[in-house]
């Protein structure tokens, strides 16, 4: 079985400001899972102004340790990699995101796009799309879909929530 989380969000602060916490917000004080993040490549390309940025999450294990049966799940850290297409012209930055470890158990894919918005210029639209599928557990493939599905929704929201608190407080609050 596949589990998907969606999310649509409109931040009211312009693109740039919003890409910039997105691309520098972890790690922080308000997430405790995210331990380090290291940029693996960076590089921008000459023709389309295209910054292309790979990176490298470290994460603290969140499976509960009574589904920790298998020796690969029983890992104090995880590692997420995240890959970032950044175009300021077009002002749209595309993402995906996907978890390194345990790949032979499960697999874990977010795409996300930030764009500046139609509505508003000085806004910024945000779609993020993700999906879990758990293999190769055996009976345990259900209840770790389960888990992540819960995981992965709080997850989502919370990270919206810190992105909010760190734009508010780089740039302020000018709306209600």
């Amino acid at each position: 079985m596949v589990i998907a989380v969606q999310i649509r969000r409109m931040y009211r602060y312009p693109f740039e400001n919003v890409v910039d916490t997105h691309l520098n917000k972890y790690p922080t004080p308000l997430e405790k899972h995210i331990t380090d993040v290291k940029i693996i490549e960076e590089k921008t390309d000459a023709s389309t102004g295209v910054v292309y940025r790979r990176s490298l999450a470290t994460c603290s294990n969140v499976i509960p340790l009574f589904l920790r049966r298998f020796q690969d799940l029983k890992v104090n850290c995880i590692h997420l990699e995240e890959e970032s297409w950044l175009d300021m012209r077009q002002r749209i930055m595309n993402v995906k995101s996907r978890c390194v470890s345990w790949t032979h158990y499960a697999t874990l894919r977010e795409e996300s796009v930030f764009k500046a918005s139609v509505e508003n210029p000085n806004w910024t639209e945000f779609a993020q799309h993700g999906k879990v599928s758990v293999t190769g557990v055996g009976p345990f493939n259900g209840v770790l879909e389960l888990f992540a599905q819960t995981f992965l929704n709080r997850v989502v929201k919370q990270s919206v929530n810190i992105m909010e608190t760190i734009l508010r407080e780089k740039c302020g609050c000018p709306f209600a």
